[in-house]
């Protein structure tokens, strides 16, 4: 089964909709539509519970699955009947996982995040617990290699141990995991393609030992800092101090990492407030909402200043914009 990539945009798989002896083959059906083509083998046959979520993410895509006991092969025939090739991100949220990979075994338990490639056979044992839990991220594998050395020699690995930016990627799977269908679209596909340079820059330092340094790390602390003002954007009153404690790096590195990409951290959060009210404005769940709340929802405590950057931004006033 390939891929069917012309899906909603959020689906959901659960196998108690079906027969206790049908729910096994109900879920391999869910994974193969979920992650290409996979082949599982289960210890029983009848009862299986098992729960499949994806949730697109631009051209890639976070798969929440919980499930029990049960192995996981990629194999020989999988990849040739598959389309399509990736890595496969996984951050283990209940139970561990070992996945096999040509010469590397790689264990996770939750809370940590490994990498494996589609494109060569691999062996997933779920295990340690009734119910084993994961949000595996579907990265396509161009997004990833364009971002790595050419020469790039890919094996499988525990990213969440690279102790430079491993806190940074398990971090960013967390609230990318958390909040995938709470914030805008653009917003988690920009928060994915924040991972996805963490990743990278992680697995490049097996090749380039500096890359973690200098201009490399600073990147990577930039979009960590990033990352931790979108996620407090609704705060009124968000300082510098807050997000410099929380990405654990000086006021002064703050100020100096928004000059570096051309802006400063007032101006960041006003536009990522003000796109945030837009996006409410024209969402049909928010219709019965007064513009008020929303501005309040996203941090501003004056309407006229709100109404009056509104315009600024987007051309028009917050009620014109969503009366277009």
């Amino acid at each position: 089964m390939e891929q069917v990539t012309s899906r909603p945009r959020h689906v959901i798989w659960n196998t108690a909709v079906t027969p206790p002896d049908e729910q096994f083959s109900y879920y391999r059906e869910a994974i193969c539509q979920a992650f290409m083509n996979l082949t599982p083998e289960s210890a029983t046959t009848s009862r299986f519970p098992a729960k499949v979520e994806t949730i697109g993410l631009g051209a890639g895509a976070i798969n929440r699955v919980v499930f029990p006991e049960h192995t996981v092969h990629r194999s020989r025939a999988d990849i040739a009947a598959s389309t399509e090739s990736c890595f496969y991100l996984n951050f283990k949220l209940a139970g561990r996982c070992r996945m096999l990979q040509g010469d590397s075994e790689v264990s996770l338990s939750r809370g940590q995040v490994g990498i494996v490639d589609s494109d060569r056979e691999v062996t997933l044992l779920h295990d340690r617990g009734p119910t084993l839990e994961v949000a595996s991220f579907w990265v396509p594998s161009r997004a990833l290699r364009d971002r790595l050395p050419p020469s790039f020699d890919f094996r499988a690995e525990r990213v969440s141990d690279d102790p430079h930016v491993g806190h940074l990627i398990v971090e960013t799977a967390r609230s990318l995991n958390a909040g995938a269908l709470r914030m805008a679209e653009e917003d988690s596909i920009r928060l994915f393609d924040v991972l996805l340079d963490l990743v990278a820059l992680s697995l490049s330092r097996r090749s380039r030992a500096q890359t973690a340094e200098a201009a490399g790390f600073a990147d990577a602390t930039a979009l960590a800092l990033r990352r931790a003002v979108h996620e407090r954007l609704r705060e009124p009153g968000l300082t510098v101090a807050a997000v410099a404690g929380v990405v654990g790096i000086s006021e002064r590195y703050v100020h100096k990492l928004f000059e570096r990409s051309g802006t400063t951290f007032s101006d960041y959060v006003m536009d990522r407030r003000l796109v945030g009210a837009a996006a409410d404005l024209k969402d049909p769940a928010s219709g019965g909402r007064a513009i008020g709340a929303i501005a309040f929802d996203w941090g501003f405590s004056d309407l006229s200043h709100f109404a009056r950057r509104f315009k600024q931004r987007f051309g028009c006033r917050p009620r014109d914009w969503r009366a277009r």
